[in-house]
């Protein structure tokens, strides 16, 4: 089976890498650090103009594939802003739910949408939900604490996902208009939302939406992926170019056997992580039978693998690799804080492992 990308992909990969090399280069995302929005108004509304924003809302001519090509490219910066939280998370969760009133501004860019799920805990985050919802007449009202919630502080809308007595639902939450917070990764905007008795509208089929919701949680773990190997392939590159223009001892340190060995071990970590996130996302955009262990497969070994190669290219870097001279430590804490998205990669091999005992 070939799983390589075809043409019309290549080429929007080719477009992407061309496109943010010029609107968002190092010195962007810098500048970035310290905005409010983590975002300019003129890169949103060009990003949108491209058709990146509504990639994966219904009716797109583009799907998880091309989704997972543009992360990679923005992985790779690592771009600041909400296109993960809005036009990956929102979209699929508007998409999931029939939320077809947000569907048409999340596609266009007008408007953004987040996903407020996690709270606190390794197990499944779905499990970890302890936000209540309860009726008051006709309308519901939300109580709980959702930490980390991305963008959550500018998003237009916010897909709570609370307890309601059948098991979790989506409601939508307009202006959430959360506490910005600190983060690991700060290139990314994350808020803190706190709900008392906040008013929200039920979206999605009644009852459970566990099935619904864990698709979303997958789906969007799998664009997760792409973004950690995008920064796991730059920081691999980082440290290559590095140590081939750093002399020591009068020679290059990328002839000293201990870095060669370094830079081995990390092209294997990747190469393993590009194949997981890959397949994963295949197994996504047909609906393949193995598309869950695929996703956990990936999750946990994308989330593993980032970690120890953007960590050894620091230590190829040396002590510059810590410095804000170089990008070493951004691609670190962005792959690391992905890693407690959508499924910490310890619960993933848990969840592995029952998909493959309960198959035998």
């Amino acid at each position: 089976m070939d799983f390589t990308f075809s043409a019309e992909q290549e080429e929007l990969r080719r477009v992407a890498r061309a496109f943010l090399a010029e609107h968002a280069p190092g010195s962007y995302v810098r500048a970035m650090l310290d905005d409010p929005a983590g975002i300019s108004d003129d890169l949103w509304q060009r990003m949108a103009g491209l058709g990146w924003t509504g990639v994966l809302t219904p009716g797109s001519d583009m799907g998880m594939l091309e989704a997972v090509v543009l992360a990679e490219e923005m992985g790779a910066l690592p771009l600041p802003g909400p296109w993960l939280s809005s036009a990956a998370a929102g979209a699929l969760m508007a998409r999931a739910t029939g939320d077809h009133a947000m569907v048409a501004d999340l596609a266009s860019g007008a408007r953004r949408a987040t996903l407020a799920l996690d709270e606190t805990g390794t197990r499944d985050p779905l499990d970890g939900v302890t936000t209540v919802a309860r009726r008051r007449g006709p309308d519901w009202l939300l109580t709980g604490h959702k930490p980390v919630v991305l963008d959550g502080h500018t998003a237009d809308v916010a897909y709570v996902v609370a307890r309601d007595g059948d098991g979790p639902a989506t409601f939508a939450v307009d202006e959430p208009a959360g506490e910005l917070v600190p983060s690991m990764d700060v290139t990314r905007k994350v808020a803190r939302l706190v709900l008392e008795d906040r008013p929200a509208r039920r979206v999605g089929p009644g009852g459970d939406q566990r099935a619904l919701l864990a698709r979303v949680v997958d789906d969007l773990a799998i664009v997760l992926c792409a973004e950690s190997l995008g920064a796991s392939d730059r920081a691999l590159q980082l440290a290559i170019d590095y140590a081939k223009h750093r002399v020591q001892f009068d020679r290059p340190i990328a002839t000293f056997q201990a870095i060669r060995h370094k830079i081995v071990d990390m092209l294997h970590q990747l190469e393993l992580a590009r194949v997981a996130t890959h397949y994963a996302a295949w197994t996504s955009s047909v609906d393949d039978p193995q598309r869950e262990a695929a996703t956990a497969i990936a999750k946990s070994v994308v989330s593993e693998a980032g970690v120890m190669i953007t960590g050894e290219s620091i230590q190829v870097h040396g002590g510059v690799g810590f410095t804000w001279d170089v990008d070493c430590h951004l691609l670190f804490r962005r792959v690391k804080a992905n890693d407690v998205l959508a499924g910490r990669q310890t619960w993933q091999r848990q969840r592995l492992a029952a998909l493959v005992i309960d198959a035998i």
